[in-house]
């Protein structure tokens, strides 16, 4: 074997690098245990604890120290569906930025183009605002668009005689704004929520914000804190040295109604405002005079507020501590800020803040104080706590650099009316050099210090900006000038308890299918089967080590990878032990045989492999939530079932014949299975034929008069998880809720007898608050019908009708394209179309078998088979596997063509051998698979067996076709072509003296 030492020196290494992933979830996991048995159950005291050590270290590496929030960033999540909580798309309404853009116009035909825009969105792939411009130029309007947009507020950018390429691009511009800052917003709105390892991302090419909150029950608080408007306003400021003082009878009072049995605490009451620099110099000292956890306490006793503040402070050169100027009035650590919240909450210190002070936290920590956040002091201008002006008024904002210093900064426009209060604003502010707050949300994301009177509405913002910190500034003054709203259209709802049902039943799949693929290779190939355990124990763990340095989200789909990849790593090995076994029995030393093996095996081993691939390329960029999971557990399986299948397995067959040990292949009673097996593929290929096209037709009859059971993220509506105290009747359930609903509502059984799943198309169409609580009370009105049954709803899910569309559209192109790209990679490795047409022919088959299935199966069997996501996961997975089993037959075509060179043997006779040939490794390979998916079927859980069932069905039925179809239809397109079915003689060397 050569590079033995190369390949021991990345196992090493990659091994080092796994195990220093894994070990942040170890510690986290460690903390979170500790915490729970110090709660004793309280989830309330169970959060405190963890924030309260969120910026301790908690993993010394010695080379490293880490907190506790650093772990828990770098640790492998679970999914909503292992953990519970919510799952939100949020919609960023294009259409009502378009109006805003325009000032609402009255004409009728612009107002037509915009609805007609809208309603074609939801079933096409253009945007909003491609389809507004088609539409409005098919109207026969003969106002141009510029005339709509070419306002005060769009001077800078669209002119009255602007192009309407010009308007479109305009229009472009401004959608990806509005995304972008919706995406700022709902970003920190979630930081402020304190969820625990939240996901939000933007679906690339879509107006669509994707958000995942772990943990979260409130379901009502989430709602109205994404839907809720952003305000961006402009307030003017306090100074420090002006707070201060209410700062220091908050923290004596405090204090006072804080005593308890401390005597020290009485004697803090009777402080005078005169001793302030005392204070300031004990506070900034403490941590240097206070080393005790006695000394500390009594500290925080005397000053409850000051404890978890600092005040704003800098130290002067004589080394005395003063008051830093600015409207910063305090610093605290991001663990302490809820404690400084509720202490400004309670009456007694709300009724000491005067109406015209408002404090207000930063948008985030600063660069040079990662774990404390800053605290201003934000002055109102009106006698409702309004501010000084409200962001409406930008027209524009960007990020820049400063021409003389070259620092980055920000410049923005303000229209007229802004411009003519801005200046009025900042001439006051400048007397005194004072700061202007800029709030959004209630945050403060910037304070800069007015230098003088800004005329003409043209500003710049500078300070101790990065690149970064510009452009989210100028992101958020944006929003000022990008009214529009962000609604929720797809919401699921995963109970705590259905998480832990998941996670068990993930984890007994796991450990079982890990079992029964052992137990299989070493009674199938006795010593050599160790070989493959291990190799399948080394994927498993660089597949986790992989997944946690990546910060995936591991979803249930994301565990039935993970033991689908353990079938997947065991079909290379099967590969190469049945050729090492052919090569024995051709005579050839055991290390002659593992070393040819394991060459002869490995062209079909990445063909095989990188079809399967390629289909995971296409479910990730396809595939959103769990599919996107279980695409990234797919195909990182693949790069390391490769890995450790070619090599970690021969580096254990390498010890083992350096010290003489005894290696077997196979029992006695394996050693011959399908040895000489000389079945008429050929011969018999149109009976074959004839019974495959019964079976389609059959199939296609049911799809086009049967149809399917619609997911509901395929049909839109909403899906509810529903547990009974006891056993329920199904038409019970459904009559009570299609009386209650006045329309056909789907009950299936959802595991157990008393657990039910319920569909309604009910209010599809509205997607607001009120069409929630209304559908959920009909929900439980019909539910409760059912006497002496007390229920529970354990989860649930919400599609709007556009993404519904839209998840469809998504999956009918990623079955295409994958079809596509599984032809495209067999003509290019193959050299000949035939290939691809068998190829595509065999996974056709299998394709519209599989839904025909679906189709005839649902409603009998005891389990739900609706067409979802999921179901569009495993359909792919089945196209890959099919291709998987037909690559191998492929591989040997070709191999035995060239060996047939000078005999009398047919096309026919070598595509029927090298069937038969391969015949044993298609068997098993399948069969290892098969062993897996029906562990997950039985024992994966409720929520992922019609996904185990696609996959089964898909796997038996695929290594059928590629049997019986694949290789015969090459053979009927090819046997009167002589490039492929008579290649030439080899041309005999020249040897030149």
């Amino acid at each position: 074997m050569q590079s033995k030492g190369l390949i021991k020196f990345l196992v090493a290494v990659l091994t080092l690098a796994c195990l220093y992933a894994l070990s942040f979830t170890f510690v986290t996991r460690k903390v979170e245990r500790e915490a729970a048995a110090y709660a004793g159950g309280d989830i309330a005291k169970e959060k405190a604890y963890l924030d309260s050590i969120a910026g301790e270290v908690v993993y010394n590496l010695g080379f490293a120290k880490y907190t506790y929030r650093e772990c828990k960033a770098q640790e492998l999540p679970l999914g909503l569906d292992l953990k519970g909580g919510m799952n939100v798309t949020m919609e960023i309404s294009l259409e009502e930025l378009i109006r805003n853009l325009a000032n609402n116009p009255q004409d009728e035909k612009f107002n037509a183009a915009l609805d007609a825009a809208v309603k074609k969105s939801k079933t096409s792939n253009k945007y909003v605002v491609d389809l507004f411009i088609e539409e409005y130029k098919a109207s026969g309007a003969t106002a141009t668009l510029a005339s709509f947009f070419a306002t005060k507020d769009n001077a800078n950018f669209i002119k009255n005689n602007s192009t309407n390429d010009e308007v479109k691009k305009f229009l472009q511009v401004e959608a990806d704004n509005a995304i972008q800052n919706s995406f700022k917003v709902l970003r920190t709105r979630i930081d402020k929520f304190g969820v625990a390892s939240p996901n939000i991302q933007i679906q690339q090419g879509t107006n669509r914000i994707l958000i995942e909150l772990p943990g979260v029950n409130d379901a009502e608080r989430v709602r109205k804190l994404l839907q809720g408007s952003a305000k961006l306003e402009f307030y003017e400021t306090h100074d420090n040295l002006q707070i201060y003082p209410l700062l220091e009878t908050i923290n004596r009072t405090l204090a006072a109604s804080l005593k308890d049995n401390n005597a020290a605490t009485k004697d803090s009451t009777k402080a005078d405002s005169t001793k302030k620099d005392n204070l300031l110099a004990n506070l900034a000292g403490n941590k240097a005079k206070s080393d005790s956890a006695a000394a500390v306490a009594n500290l925080a006793a005397q000053n409850p507020l000051f404890s978890v503040l600092m005040p704003s402070i800098y130290q002067t050169a004589d080394g005395q501590q003063q008051l830093a100027p600015g409207p910063q009035v305090g610093i605290a650590a991001l663990k302490d800020t809820a404690k400084v919240n509720a202490y400004l909450a309670r009456p007694e210190i709300k009724a000491l803040i005067p109406a015209n002070v408002k404090l207000l936290w930063a948008v985030k920590p600063e660069t040079r104080t990662q774990n404390f956040l800053a605290l201003y002091a934000i002055k109102p201008s009106t006698p409702d706590g309004g501010a000084a002006l409200a962001g409406d008024v930008i027209t524009d904002a960007k990020d820049d650099f400063n021409p003389q210093t070259n620092a980055p900064e920000v410049t923005m426009r303000m229209n007229s009316y802004g411009a003519k209060e801005w200046r009025r604003i900042t001439a006051k502010a400048s007397q005194n050099k004072e700061a202007i707050a800029i709030v959004l949300d209630n945050v403060v994301y910037s304070a800069p210090t007015v230098q003088s009177e800004i005329a003409g509405g043209n500003s710049s913002i500078s300070g101790n900006f990065t690149i970064e910190d510009t452009k989210d500034l100028a992101n958020v003054l944006k929003s000022g000038r990008l009214p529009t709203t962000a609604k929720i259209v797809e919401e699921a709802i995963v109970g705590p308890s259905l998480g832990q049902a998941a996670i068990d039943a993930g984890i007994s799949s796991s450990i079982i299918a890990f079992i029964v693929v052992m137990v299989f290779m070493v009674a199938y190939y006795n010593r050599a089967g160790w070989a493959a355990n291990i190799a399948v124990i080394f994927n498993v763990f660089f597949l986790m080590g992989i997944l946690a340095s990546l910060n995936a989200v591991l979803t249930l789909p994301g565990i039935a990878g993970i033991v689908l990849t353990m079938g997947t790593a065991v079909d290379a090995n099967v590969l190469i032990y049945e050729r090492v076994r052919e090569e024995l029995r051709n005579g050839k030393s055991i290390r002659q045989a593992i070393a040819d093996g394991y060459k002869h095996a490995l062209p079909s081993i990445l063909d095989s492999q990188i079809t399967t691939f390629l289909v995971g390329v296409v479910l990730f960029f396809f595939g959103s939530g769990p599919i996107l999971g279980f695409a990234t557990t797919l195909m990182i399986g693949i790069i390391t079932s490769l890995f450790t299948s070619i090599f970690i397995s021969r580096l254990v067959f390498e010890f083992m014949l350096e010290r003489d040990m005894k290696i077997n292949v196979s029992f006695p009673w394996s050693a011959n299975t399908l040895v000489g097996a000389n079945f008429q593929f050929i011969k018999k290929r149109k009976a074959f034929y004839i019974v495959s096209l019964v079976a389609v037709a059959i199939s296609l009859i049911s799809i086009f008069t049967k149809g399917f059971s619609l997911g509901v993220d395929f049909q839109g509506g909403r899906t509810y998880t529903v547990r009974y105290e006891k056993p329920v009747d199904l038409e019970e359930v459904r009559k009570n809720l299609n009386d209650v609903f006045q329309t056909n509502t789907e009950v299936k059984t959802f595991g157990s007898s008393n657990q039910v799943r319920v569909t309604t198309t009910y209010h599809i169409h509205e997607t607001s608050d009120e069409a929630d609580a209304e559908v959920l009370a009909k929900l439980n009105e019909g539910l409760s019908k059912i006497s002496g049954n007390s229920h529970e709803i354990m989860s649930q899910q919400k599609v709007g009708p556009s993404i519904a569309s839209d998840i469809s559209k998504r999956a009918i192109w990623s079955g295409i394209l994958s079809l596509i790209i599984i032809a495209i990679y067999i003509l290019v490795r193959f050299h000949k179309w035939q290939y691809s047409v068998g190829a595509a022919v065999s996974t056709l088959h299998d394709a519209i078998i599989l839904l025909g299935l679906f189709s005839i199966l649902d409603g009998i069997v005891p389990f739900s088979l609706d067409i979802d996501q999921h179901f569009v996961a495993a359909f792919l997975t089945v196209l890959g596997y099919s291709v998987n089993d037909t690559v191998v037959v492929f591989d040997r075509i070709r191999e035995d063509i060239n060996k047939a060179v000078g005999t009398h043997k047919n096309f026919g006779d070598v595509v029927n051998h090298a069937i038969n040939t391969t015949l044993s490794r298609t068997i098993i390979t399948s069969l290892t698979i098969i062993f897996v998916l029906v562990v997950l079927f039985i024992f994966g859980g409720e929520v992922i067996r019609g996904f185990a069932f696609a996959i089964l069905v898909g796997i038996i039925v695929g290594t059928y076709s590629s049997i019986i179809l694949a290789a015969p239809t090459v053979y009927d397109l090819a046997k009167n072509n002589s490039d492929i079915a008579k290649p030439k003689a080899a041309q005999p060397k020249v040897v030149t003296p």
